[in-house]
């Protein structure tokens, strides 16, 4: 399919879309392609979620990767020669981003599902936001080139680490999840 017959296809659903909520245009003045044309001329085409998500955790993996081995003094290392040791150091990195309240054992708020009470927990990033961006980058991996057979992302050690955050986190927040 081509560039311009995908525009056409998205602008028209769009129209169909929005023609029942707003109705500003005069009849009289429409030509039938004329936003079809500006669309496909004007605009590039545009990711999904799914697509610019997948770009931006691989980038963000590839820099993690080489602010680590520069700040460990070490020459850089190529994503096709990472680990899933590599894989783990990058999710737990991630956790300073996060924004869900993990509970300590220690923590008088641990196992109640939802306490807004302010508490000195850490926040960390939810199990299955973890899991969504090793998903990604499991698919960007090979779209750059690797193998499956050596895919980092895939292997059981991360899944485990996977499972590990998931089981925590139902505890801390009163649930019994077993995986």
């Amino acid at each position: 399919m081509s560039a311009a017959v995908a525009a056409a296809s998205a602008a028209a659903h769009a129209n169909r879309r929005n023609s029942t909520t707003t109705t500003t245009a005069k009849k009289t003045n429409y030509t039938p392609y004329s936003h079809y044309l500006s669309i496909s001329s004007s605009s590039p085409c545009r990711q999904n979620r799914y697509e610019t998500n997948k770009r931006q955790d691989w980038n963000k993996f590839v820099q993690y990767l080489k602010n680590y081995h520069h700040t460990h003094g070490q020459p850089p290392l190529s994503v096709r020669r990472c680990s899933g040791s590599h894989v783990l150091g990058f999710l737990k990195y991630l956790d300073q981003f996060g924004e869900t309240k993990v509970h300590n054992v220690s923590c008088k708020y641990h196992g109640q599902a939802y306490s807004s009470v302010a508490c000195s927990c850490p926040l960390k990033e939810a199990w299955s936001s973890l899991e969504g961006v090793v998903g990604r980058l499991r698919v960007a991996f090979e779209e750059h080139g690797g193998s499956p057979e050596t895919n980092p992302f895939g292997s059981p050690v991360v899944w485990l680490y996977l499972k590990e955050v998931k089981v925590s986190q139902a505890k801390a927040r009163g649930l019994s999840y077993e995986c």
